[in-house]
């Protein structure tokens, strides 16, 4: 029986990238689709219980700060601070916090009043769900209430009423508000459905609408979305698990594959330009192109137990992956005695 032993770099790169994220050391990352949910669920579930919404208007002035303005929080949806319409800054004074026109209040990205059931009115005593801080931005108060409860759909630009009464939340967030709605339907299951804040089609048989895993691999994480998560980690006691890797809701639903920030497995002793495999996720053929001659190709699973090896007579010759079962493999071509490593998900 053979095993894949990849080289101390690798195996450093794996244990760097553990070290970043110790706060997964107790989740079972090898797991897929809705057993990985149930996993992430169970950790982020390990929350403060007495996090209020009065600590989240004073959280939010360190959490949300503008990383080019100390002074300023950055407002979501908003997208111009020099066109003279405040409803349509970006940035506002940490100060500047109120109900009145042309201040900052907070807003639930996942409307209250379209959870199931509903989270109800909220006070600066508020506990739970709707005083969740991974939930909740500063908004421009009138954006607020343009926002309203209305559902996020397709668009294009900057944020604002799209198709019958619903929302874009503009290019620089639909990714921020994907990965926000991913956590809220898992940690708050059923009762945060995709489907009861967003429209359009579901991916496949799960509940996760198509549009969230198509914004949250179009828009990549940004440094104040880690910077909420790291702050957060240490106030609230809980992560957002898909600001720290998105390509974990590639994993859990399919769809569009997002950025993968801990690319475990990956290695490329070739000269030449890599190999580009695609469909991954792939259900039963994986295709691959490259300008290297290759010699053969292994499957392995993720403990390195070697799975499959055929030899490749062309290249561009199709991998039949139909005898095997779901979930996360690593599969190695090999040429001239050097080999390039990826890793696939089989769904």
């Amino acid at each position: 029986m053979k095993f894949i032993f990849l080289p101390l770099l690798t195996l450093l790169l794996i244990s760097n990238t553990f070290a970043q994220q110790p706060y997964y050391s107790d989740v079972n990352l090898n797991l897929t689709g809705q057993d990985l949910y149930f996993e992430l669920q169970g950790k982020i579930d390990q929350a403060s219980n007495s996090f209020t919404y009065g600590d989240v208007r004073d959280a939010v002035l360190i959490s949300d700060e503008d990383t080019s303005n100390s002074n300023n929080v950055l407002l979501v949806y908003g997208y111009n601070d020099s066109d003279g319409n405040c409803t349509t800054d970006r940035s506002r004074d940490k100060g500047d916090f109120g109900g009145s026109t042309c201040q900052w209040n907070r807003e639930h990205v996942f409307a209250r009043s379209n959870a199931n059931p509903p989270m109800g009115n909220v006070d600066n005593n508020t506990t739970g769900i709707g005083a969740d801080p991974h939930n909740i931005r500063p908004s421009d108060q009138q954006m607020n209430n343009n926002k309203a409860n209305k559902k996020f759909a397709s668009g294009n630009g900057n944020a604002g009423n799209v198709g019958s009464g619903d929302w874009y939340p503009g290019d620089e967030w639909k990714g921020d508000v994907a990965r926000m709605i991913m956590y809220m339907y898992t940690r708050y299951g059923d009762r945060c459905l995709p489907s009861l804040t967003g429209v359009g089609s579901l991916q496949g048989s799960t509940e996760m609408l198509q549009l969230f895993l198509q914004w949250n691999a179009e828009d990549p994480v940004t440094l104040f979305e880690d910077q909420r998560n790291d702050y957060f980690e240490t106030l609230y006691g809980n992560r957002n698990p898909f600001i720290d890797n998105p390509f974990l809701a590639t994993i859990i639903w399919g769809g569009t594959p997002a950025e993968d920030r801990w690319d475990l497995f990956s290695i490329n002793e070739f000269n030449k330009a890599s190999i580009t495999i695609y469909p991954n996720p792939v259900t039963e053929t994986l295709y691959y192109e490259t300008s290297t001659t290759l010699d053969a190709y292994s499957i392995y699973d993720v403990f390195g137990k070697e799975i499959v090896t055929n030899q490749l007579l062309q290249n561009a010759e199709p991998i039949h992956l139909s005898a095997l079962q779901k979930g996360i493999y690593l599969i190695e071509f090999t040429s001239e005695e050097k080999r390039i490593i990826k890793k696939i998900i089989i769904e």
